[in-house]
């Protein structure tokens, strides 16, 4: 694909092909803009208008004690003024958690007064104006995180209902923004039986990251269940190893890291269901870590299962909330790839702009390198996988030709030695290949997919396998696509009975 020339006016980045303007995304979001003043915030009105979530009375309190007008509160959130105008009127309420992202981030929702938000789940009463953020009713304590990762890997005989109490919907949206504004509970100090050291922990994180590089390779398997096994052994660290508040920190961060993996693991093996509760899971363990990166992967990979399986909505929401949780942070590359996956939900819901709008500040930032901050498993966010994310956006706004040119810009970069991420890479460039008319390439893409899969254990991969040979069978005349079939069928027989 051509690539830009144009830099940046202000930071000089190299501007995307898809941006016209003179300022890279990001900066254009610095530019100066009227705000709202603390004191604002500081009513009492205000204050108990967040704790019964009544945003348009918010709205209407903040503005005037701001002395804005409904133009201003435009241009602080990109809401439309006749929308803010109904808001305050009590003749509009907001439906979309995007908006109430944009709502609350525009007008500076002041981090001391976030805790007003924390509401519990399933329609109980709101809790009062003064919160102790040690508080054992919050959702977001340690042994909230302990219980959940004990349930979701069956360590427990917690009911099914209050595991799954924040599947899809409002449910989950108020789960995903009460996960960026919880405050992080005191890790007290442990004195078990097992000493927890800094180089068991290292050893911990280890095994993860062998488990992380194996899955790359071979795919699942049986990796969701060798994963669940360590996680336990962390888990009884946690709850019965003698550790000080930093290596109980670094043990939870373990434990996140690892249960996503294993949330991971387990999607791409097919079971959705266990792989959302482990994804919660790992959620609740980063909160307690402390550590907001590891906060972010888990929303990013909630976002997959959101727009692969569920509503390509909550996909978006849990993105946009991840990149506030890390805002603060040195890491192009995980804003990065958070931007793609916040691509993928608006692709899969037919948002051309916002996609491509996502992928253009996604291929700034990439740019840019590895910022200081970038954590060390995100080692695989190049430019390559920046067009492959394209491809696949341009493949659900059913747009073949431009999917098959951005794939085949990205073929070059492939780590052919990550076998399951290159076939599942390949298949995909197969299809546009063969939707875009291109029956000869398709085919001999799909080729070099059949060649590298035996062995490779992937309910993900076997669906991208079956739309590729789907797409075959529509160039019945084709001798090049009926040798291919006759090959695929072979090859998807002796996976099912792996």
């Amino acid at each position: 694909m051509r690539q830009s020339n144009r830099a940046c006016a202000k930071c000089h980045t190299e501007l995307s092909r898809y941006n016209p303007d003179a300022l890279c995304s990001v900066c254009s979001k610095t530019a100066a803009a009227p705000g709202v003043p603390d004191r604002a915030w500081r009513d009492e009105a205000v204050q108990r208008a967040l704790v019964a979530w009544d945003f348009g009375e918010v709205l209407r309190l903040v503005r005037k004690r701001s002395g804005l007008s409904q133009m201003a509160v435009r241009e602080l959130t990109a809401l439309p003024q006749s929308f803010i105008s109904a808001l305050e009127r009590g003749q509009k309420q907001i439906g979309s958690p995007d908006t109430l992202l944009d709502l609350l981030r525009g007008l500076g929702l002041p981090s001391d007064l976030q805790s007003l938000l924390l509401v519990t789940l399933g329609g109980e009463p709101a809790i009062p104006i003064q919160v102790d953020s040690s508080d054992p009713a919050l959702p977001w304590t340690m042994d909230r995180m302990v219980r959940s990762l004990e349930a979701a890997t069956g360590g427990t005989t917690m009911k099914r209902r209050h595991v799954l109490a924040a599947l899809s919907g409002a449910a989950l949206t108020q789960y995903v923004l009460q996960s960026a504004i919880a405050p992080v509970e005191p890790f007290v100090a442990s004195a078990g039986n097992t000493a927890v050291s800094a180089s068991l922990i290292d050893s911990l994180q280890t095994t993860t990251d062998a488990l992380r590089q194996a899955d790359a390779t071979n795919g699942s398997g049986n990796l969701a269940q060798t994963a669940k096994a360590h996680l336990r052994m962390i888990l009884h660290l946690l709850k019965h190893g003698s550790h000080s508040e930093q290596h109980g920190r670094r043990l939870a961060a373990v434990a996140a890291d690892t249960t996503s993996q294993a949330g991971w693991f387990t999607f791409d093996s097919g079971d959705h269901e266990a792989a959302q509760r482990l994804f919660l899971s790992a959620l609740r363990a980063a909160h307690a870590s402390g550590d907001a990166r590891l906060r972010a992967g888990a929303l990013g990979f909630l976002a997959i299962h959101a727009y692969s399986t569920g509503d390509p909505r909550d996909a978006i929401t849990a993105t946009r909330t991840a990149r506030q949780v890390v805002i603060g942070h040195d890491a192009p590359a995980l804003h990065a790839m958070l931007l793609t996956r916040q691509a993928r939900g608006h692709a899969r819901l037919g948002e051309e702009r916002g996609a491509l709008a996502a992928l253009s500040e996604a291929e700034e930032l990439c740019s840019r390198g590895r910022g200081e901050d970038d954590p060390h498993w995100l080692y695989w966010v190049n430019a390559g996988e920046i067009l492959g994310q394209t491809g696949s956006c341009y493949l659900d706004l059913d747009q073949p030709v431009r999917a098959a040119e951005c794939f085949t810009a990205a073929r070059g970069v492939l780590n052919r030695e990550e076998t399951r991420t290159t076939a599942q890479f390949l298949s995909r460039a197969a299809t546009a290949q063969m939707r875009a008319g291109e029956s000869d390439a398709g085919c001999a893409t799909a080729h070099e997919v059949l060649d590298i899969v035996e062995g490779v254990q992937s309910a993900r991969l076997d669906d991208h396998l079956f739309k590729m040979l789907r797409e075959a069978a529509t160039f019945e005349s084709s001798p090049f696509a009926e040798e291919l079939l006759d090959r695929g069928k072979v090859v998807m027989r002796k996976r099912r009975n792996e």
